[in-house]
């Protein structure tokens, strides 16, 4: 699919844009300068308020699907017309960064407010979506509020999802009020555009002010419990141990090294662990934790799967312990659309912005908007790779650069008969 690129220059009102991102990374606001906005929270609860509010002011129309996707339209010349959506999210992991995900709904929310400044139509709606639960450490997996919208989950499967409190994905939909009536389904789109944060250090190492997405790396979470036998730290000898922890331990380190024999392009990594009894003169009988691979080749994702099962049941075997092996979710790689790739790049040359096509190593929403319709992404810089933490940084004139570089190719979408 070609796309035509208007010559519209979208100069935004950078000074408003980064206004909205600061007073929204108030709400759930850390004191190391990032967000703790966990799906469904308090916290969640004011930044989709916020959001709405602004929404309001910019004479957009709101309405929110089963899921507590919201989806904000501004209408088209052709109301009709099936409509592009442009978008990301406001929930963030624990104590995690201010631009993950927020720069995204506010970058769109910017660039329609230029729209209406300039007083400028598009012959499509526009739809800004703040999808629910992109980051699913709270209620795993990621990308529930996409995954459903895009038939890749049951809604009844997300409902019944529980956080490790034993709460109800639907209750605390609920209790914040943000279930809502349209059904949560697949629907025709014309495109689906995200501007996110790279979240790595592949554009801030090199210059590059933007980074074109080709396409989303695949990933697998899987929960492994090892279970031993409770004892004495102090008479029982060594010999005689079932230590679940020191099973782990071993596991983990193999997962570690995984990579190495798959390819460097694989990435592992143990984000969560638990332990029981999880006391300083007990042998450890029951140690649960995480693992996360992710690839751009689902041949290669299977091989890391079976990798993990066969370390960790080697590892579990040496101690003499129970191994149980839990899917906890995951997504296969999606390249994106080559014609909306083509007008992101050409945007950016008509722009003078220096930029590079790579694909992404994080899970993103428009993984599953790319099963619905032509779909591709934007990247702006991340200051030494970092993300998932409250130092992330993006610097404020590549935050600029990246949202005219979204309005340019939203505006092509958007105006295709």
């Amino acid at each position: 699919m070609a796309f035509f690129i208007p010559r519209v220059q979208l100069k935004i009102d950078a000074s408003r844009l980064q206004t909205s991102m600061e007073e929204m990374a108030r709400i759930g606001a850390t004191a190391g300068g990032g967000v703790h906005r966990l799906t469904l929270s308090d916290s969640d609860k004011d930044a989709r308020d916020l959001f709405a509010s602004w929404v309001k002011s910019a004479g957009l129309s709101l309405s929110v699907d089963e899921m507590g996707n919201m989806f904000a339209r501004r209408e088209g010349s052709d109301d009709l017309a099936t409509p592009v959506m442009v978008g990301s999210h406001f929930d963030s992991v624990p104590n995690g960064g201010r631009f993950d995900g927020s720069l995204g709904v506010l970058a769109a929310l910017e660039i329609v407010r230029t729209l209406n400044d300039r007083e400028i139509a598009t012959h499509r709606p526009i739809e800004i979506v703040n999808w629910t639960n992109e980051e699913g450490p709270r209620f795993p997996p990621s990308m529930l509020g996409s995954g459903v919208f895009a038939g890749a989950f049951e809604r009844d499967f997300a409902y019944e999802v529980r956080d490790t409190d034993g709460m109800r994905f639907v209750v605390e939909l609920d209790r914040i009020g943000y279930r809502g009536k349209l059904p949560c389904q697949p629907r025709p789109l014309a495109g689906y555009l995200e501007l996110h944060v790279e979240q790595g250090p592949a554009l801030f190492t090199s210059g590059i002010q933007i980074g074109i997405v080709e396409g989303i790396r695949g990933l697998t979470w899987l929960r492994i419990t090892m279970k031993g036998a409770r004892d004495h730290a102090g008479p029982t000898p060594m010999h005689m141990r079932k230590d679940a922890l020191v099973g782990a331990a071993r596991a983990i380190s193999a997962i570690r090294d995984i990579p190495g024999n798959l390819g460097s392009d694989l990435v592992t990594t143990v984000g969560e662990i638990s332990v029981s009894p999880n006391a300083i003169n007990v042998i450890p009988e029951l140690v649960t934790f995480s693992v996360d691979f992710r690839h751009r080749d689902e041949n290669i994702l299977t091989r890391a799967h079976q990798a993990v099962v066969e370390v960790s049941g080697n590892a579990a075997k040496q101690e003499g312990l129970e191994i149980e092996v839990t899917p906890l979710g995951g997504s296969t790689p999606m390249a994106f659309d080559s014609g909306v790739i083509g007008a992101i790049e050409e945007t950016c040359l008509d722009k003078g912005y220096s930029h590079r096509r790579l694909w992404s190593a994080a899970g993103h929403d428009a993984r599953y908007a790319a099963d619905l319709c032509p779909t591709a992404m934007i990247f702006a810089p991340s200051v030494n790779g970092k993300s998932h933490a409250e130092d992330e940084l993006t610097l404020w004139e590549d935050v600029t650069r990246s949202c005219e570089i979204l309005g340019g190719a939203l505006v092509s979408l958007a105006n295709q008969p």
